[in-house]
């Protein structure tokens, strides 16, 4: 059994993974951490956990905390896994963290990201950063192995849109200088603490777009669909809220390129994701939308091409805490310790 330690276990990805890894085969959770709700049960945080997770929550600084596992999750903000990941590493843990703190491989890139939230822009854990793998299995399968040490899961957005974009990138289906990324999140994806922006008078009955300066998530998107192009590409992003709870739907387009047409762009998206079983290509008729996605690691994308203006649209589905955030942590997890990567994941989820 793979032993597992959740860092951050009382926030939504916290939650999310201790649910994923209890139907998980393989796997025992051993110790939950967190910096709330220390001393009490996660069931008691949770009920819908009782009976079947009734661990109590530990601080980081408790002995049990610093007990060896073979897989640590850290649910946590931006900062926390730079400043705790060596730790577990050097015990001998393998390591996937949700944050940004080790999705990119050089400073430069921490750099950019993390001026975009407004934080320091120096990293605490360089030194790491040249080993962590960009968790995105759809493209980097390859680097999920047995060797693999440290994970940085990708960004919510950033996988909706990558795994949208990145075959009109790989086979240069579109101009790239046309690609627009119109992208709308559910309110979960702000995370468990609560803000005033998130306050229920503040979000019912309606939608915004922010940070139309620059989303943190563009980093990634442009740096991946870029690698597939083998050429640099710069998108216009635009970031919404929606009042519902969870789920992501990202409308991406472009204007198709010279000879592409319906037949083409829809042979590549097939080939591209044929050995992906959490991808599914879908026509303009098939009706699906946010709820088909809800509770799965799925990501379906209606793949589409409008003859009247010759452009590539691609609407892409997922549900931004589990394909976005624990179900992707848990697929990685699954690839890099050799087992089947639909492990504890393969589930329809829930209707309506």
């Amino acid at each position: 059994m793979i032993k597992v330690k959740v860092v951050g276990a009382s926030g939504y990805g916290g939650v999310g993974i201790i649910e994923l890894l209890l139907s998980h085969p393989e796997t025992r959770i051993v110790t939950l951490i967190s910096v709330q709700d220390v001393g009490r049960r996660i069931s008691d945080v949770y009920p819908h956990l009782a009976g079947f997770c009734d661990d109590v929550i530990v601080g980081i600084d408790d002995p049990k905390a610093r007990e060896p596992v073979d897989m640590v999750f850290f649910s946590t903000p931006d900062g926390v896994g730079m400043n705790h990941a060596a730790q577990e590493l050097a015990a001998g843990s393998k390591v996937i963290d949700y944050s940004g703190d080790f999705r990119f491989n050089t400073e430069e890139g921490y750099a950019d990201y993390a001026a975009r939230l407004g934080r320091d822009t120096k990293h605490n854990a360089a030194d790491l950063l040249p080993q962590a793998v960009y968790g995105l299995a759809e493209l980097h399968r390859e680097k999920l192995n047995k060797k693999t040490k440290l994970v940085g899961n990708p960004g919510c957005f950033a996988i909706s849109a990558i795994l949208g974009l990145a075959p009109a990138a790989k086979h240069h289906l579109v101009d790239f200088s046309s690609i627009i990324c119109d992208c709308k999140t559910g309110i979960s994806g702000a995370g468990k603490k609560l803000q005033a922006a998130f306050h229920y008078p503040a979000r019912y009955d309606h939608m915004n777009a922010y940070k139309l300066g620059g989303h943190q998530h563009v980093c990634e998107v442009e740096r991946e669909i870029s690698g597939q192009a083998g050429s640099a590409i710069k998108v216009t992003f635009t970031a919404q809220v929606v009042p519902m709870c969870r789920g992501i739907m990202s409308c991406l387009y472009g204007t198709l390129g010279p000879g592409q047409n319906a037949a083409t762009v829809a042979e590549a998206y097939r080939e591209f994701y044929k050995d992906s079983p959490f991808v599914r290509i879908c026509d303009r008729n098939s009706g699906v939308g946010t709820v088909h996605v809800r509770g799965t690691n799925f990501c379906n994308l209606i793949v589409d091409v409008d003859e009247r203006t010759s452009r590539l649209r691609v609407v892409s589905h997922i549900d931004n805490l589990m394909k976005g955030q624990a179900g992707n942590a848990l697929q990685n997890m699954n690839l890099i310790f050799g087992l089947p990567e639909t492990m504890g994941l393969d589930r329809p989820g829930q209707y309506p």
